[in-house]
């Protein structure tokens, strides 16, 4: 009987200690950071005293504070510390060190203090944490202390210059910081630099470098990239951690309070990511490099690739692009999934004349995404080696154009679809995936959408990889270009209805006047158009019969790396887009490489042309929109022109007298949702012509209504960002402009 009665209790305690558990860890880490950040540079990480602070632990301290009651030590710590600025910080700061203090020396916490220090971010701090804000690639908050009925007061804060970090400035500044502990890190310079930003002043706190020499200069993506990845340990004492890939293809682990790397991981504090990738050494032209930040699952840290473009590849043969699993703490190789296939494994039938062997790319150099609860990863894929032409790798080509769940813990598949089959569009998956927890028809499904470059989105149930939806494998044309072979269908959902005009015909084009149509329809004749998935074509060697074919939307998007955004609370997906034209034929040229055909890029569209007659596009507006997507229904809620009408337009002579509607730009811009608004840009004008702008929007999220606009310092070039520190709440996001090098510009209330 007692045996009986002790049994369930002893179970009870377990259980209640198995919940407490997380909770105990959070608060221990919360108030680590705390003294950390807030009293070691002074009194010394252990507590035992520095070159301007005395122990806090020991025998002098105790004698002089043990016999005291709690709240004169509170009094003097709050009206003294710090020194330069007492009472600076938030009152969770001083309750989470005060906590910390108590501890250490075996002394009761009072509960105020205790129950502070776990919730310091209900008392003034709100983090963002990953590159789209937490791992579900959302872009929300729930901040609302800016919202619609005081955004009309929003000013610069501060602004933070990129423009000496790296040997020249860079202008395409598309980084999204993180925000931790109240201290912003980001990259910066086309070296990549790593840089720690007081979140309240924008002062540099400390910066990180790393000279690659001929090794970065040779990298195939010299630039910023999109930002950094920070880790946070369960363990007492044990420092954050910022994660970079460098352009020269190298991890590296940081101390996210000095920046100086972590001795532990990898060679001092460096994993060469080069090594275990097969083909490296033998094909310098397709050195892999990296344009995104490595993504944080727990305590793995996982890499994906970019390689240069793939339109004419020197040969066949490329590195292809593992995406490969590393311990967070020591940097050793955990797993390796692998894009492309290998002997026997599943998937290398889809490659015939196993040509698994030698094709590379299927890089994954976007963003990504994770469950966290479920320790899944959600992979958006790339083509594989040869853009526009493939018939050195025939058959569909898994994992190329595939969103692709793997097991975080093992990289194991568990579920993929392919997108794209055989792709010969340069259409990769551009952009994170976002998860949702939608409720379809009564039904809860815990999904996952992927936005593409087609103008399509893809919605699945994340755990199964069935389709929320019906996903059609439709009839496409078929190439007549020698030695390829294209797929027969492609698959297209029923719903969500596609957020861009799908294919080109003749009453798409360009009919402000009747003279700009007709030479509108003019230009057209000279290319192979129609339906979506019409390939490429070969291009006349002349230049007086076929130019190639027009796809659209082109292989810049459709969508593209700014993606989308979710408001969780209404399962409202928003998504960025534009409307846009690109010819593409194929070309030979054995002088460039050994392939039969390379992509013939751009072919009758001058440099800097949007392809029309008289400098304008060659269809009409809209331009570049926003779209709402209620993924509850499927149903397309608004679109808008995400611009007002670019001064390019207003300016051309061939329009003259014309009044025109807000017609957008030809640039995807990045978009924040918070509790009460969706912010948005109008894009960099670095990538491509006809975009770019200095406007930052407010929009209503249910209707698309412009409720404010301001002006920023230079055009929105990365995705915005925000947070809350000391009971205040910042937007920061990114901006450059031709002859303005990137800027990080933070706005906030009075």
């Amino acid at each position: 009987m007692i045996a009986r009665t002790l049994a369930p209790s002893l179970a009870a305690l377990l259980a209640l200690a198995t919940l407490l558990a997380p909770a105990s860890e959070a608060l221990a880490r919360t108030e680590d950071d705390a003294y950390l950040r807030s009293c070691a540079p002074c009194h010394g990480n252990e507590m035992r005293g520095g070159e301007t602070g005395p122990a806090l632990i020991g025998r002098v301290f105790q004698q002089r504070w043990s016999s005291v009651s709690p709240g004169a030590l509170d009094q003097f710590v709050r009206s003294t510390m710090p020194p330069s600025n007492p009472g600076k910080l938030n009152p969770a700061d001083y309750d989470a060190a005060l906590a910390h203090i108590r501890r250490a020396n075996g002394w009761f916490v009072p509960q105020s203090q205790d129950a502070h220090a776990g919730t310091a971010s209900s008392s003034g701090l709100v983090e963002w944490l990953d590159n789209r804000g937490d791992l579900a690639s959302t872009s929300y908050s729930a901040l609302d202390q800016i919202n619609r009925e005081n955004v009309s007061k929003l000013r610069i804060a501060w602004v933070w210059r990129s423009d000496n970090f790296g040997p020249t400035p860079e202008y395409y500044f598309r980084a999204t910081p993180l925000m931790a502990d109240g201290v912003l890190y980001t990259s910066a310079g086309i070296r990549r630099d790593v840089v720690a930003i007081d979140a309240e002043t924008g002062e540099t706190l400390w910066m990180y470098r790393l000279d690659e020499g001929e090794r970065g200069a040779r990298a195939p993506r010299r630039s910023s990239g999109r930002g950094v990845a920070y880790w946070r340990s369960r363990r007492r004492a044990e420092p954050s951690r910022v994660f970079t890939i460098t352009p020269g293809f190298q991890l590296i682990a940081l101390d996210a309070r000095t920046g100086r790397p972590i001795q532990t991981f990898g060679h001092q504090g460096i994993v060469d990511l080069k090594v275990g990738l097969p083909h490296v050494t033998d094909l310098p032209k397709m050195s892999p490099g990296s344009s995104s930040p490595p993504v944080v699952v727990g305590d793995v840290v996982v890499a994906g690739v970019a390689f240069a473009a793939s339109a004419a590849p020197p040969s066949k043969r490329g590195v292809p692009g593992w995406v490969r699993g590393y311990d967070v703490r020591t940097g050793a190789l955990k797993w390796s999934f692998h894009t492309v296939p290998q002997a026997h494994e599943f998937g290398a039938e889809s490659w015939q004349d196993e040509s698994w062997r030698y094709t590379g790319n299927t890089g994954v150099w976007a963003p990504f995404s994770a469950d966290i609860r479920r320790g899944y990863i959600y992979l958006p894929v790339e083509p594989a080696t040869s853009d526009f032409y493939g018939a050195e790798r025939p058959g569909d080509n898994l994992f190329s154009d595939s969103l692709v769940c793997i097991d975080a813990r093992t990289g194991k598949r568990l579920w993929h679809y392919q997108i794209v089959h055989h792709d010969i569009w340069d259409y990769d998956l551009p952009a994170p995936p976002v998860l949702a927890d939608i409720t379809v028809e009564g039904k809860k499904i815990p999904a996952v959408v992927q936005v593409t470059k087609m103008g399509l989105a893809f919605v699945f149930n994340r755990v199964t990889g069935e389709p929320v939806w019906p996903i059609e494998e439709r009839p496409v044309p078929q190439s007549d270009v020698p030695g390829e072979k294209t797929s027969a269908t492609q698959p297209f959902p029923t719903k969500p209805a596609p957020f861009e005009p799908q294919g080109l015909r003749d009453e798409d084009v360009i009919d402000f006047t009747p003279q700009i149509k007709r030479e509108a329809l003019q230009i057209l004749g000279r290319y192979r158009h129609g339906v979506p998935y019409i390939p490429p074509s070969v291009v006349d060697p002349d230049g007086k019969g076929n130019l190639g074919t027009l796809l659209r939307p082109c292989l810049s998007g459709g969508a593209n790396w700014q993606g989308a955004a979710l408001d969780p609370a209404s399962n409202i997906l928003y998504v960025s887009s534009i409307s846009s034209v690109c010819p593409v034929g194929l070309r030979q040229d054995p002088s460039i490489s050994k392939l039969r055909y390379i992509g013939a890029y751009g072919e009758g569209f001058p440099k800097g042309s949007l392809g029309g007659p008289d400098g304008l596009p060659l269809i009409k507006p809209p331009w570049g929109r926003i779209t709402a997507i209620d993924l509850n229904t499927g149903n397309t809620l608004w679109a808008i022109p995400s611009s007002a009408t670019p001064q390019w337009a207003r300016d051309n002579p061939a329009l003259a007298g014309i009044k025109l509607a807000r017609t957008g730009a030809f640039d995807q811009v990045g978009l924040l949702v918070t509790k009460t608004l969706l912010f948005a840009g109008e894009g960099s004008g670095l990538y491509r012509a006809g975009g770019g702008g200095d406007q930052f929007y407010a929009y209503d999220k249910a209707s698309g209504a412009i409720i404010h606009q301001l002006t920023l310092p230079a055009n929105q070039s990365g995705v915005p960002m925000t947070y809350e520190v000391d009971g205040r709440q910042y937007i920061v996001v990114a901006v450059g402009a031709r002859n303005v090098p990137g800027e990080l510009v933070a706005l906030t209330l009075p």
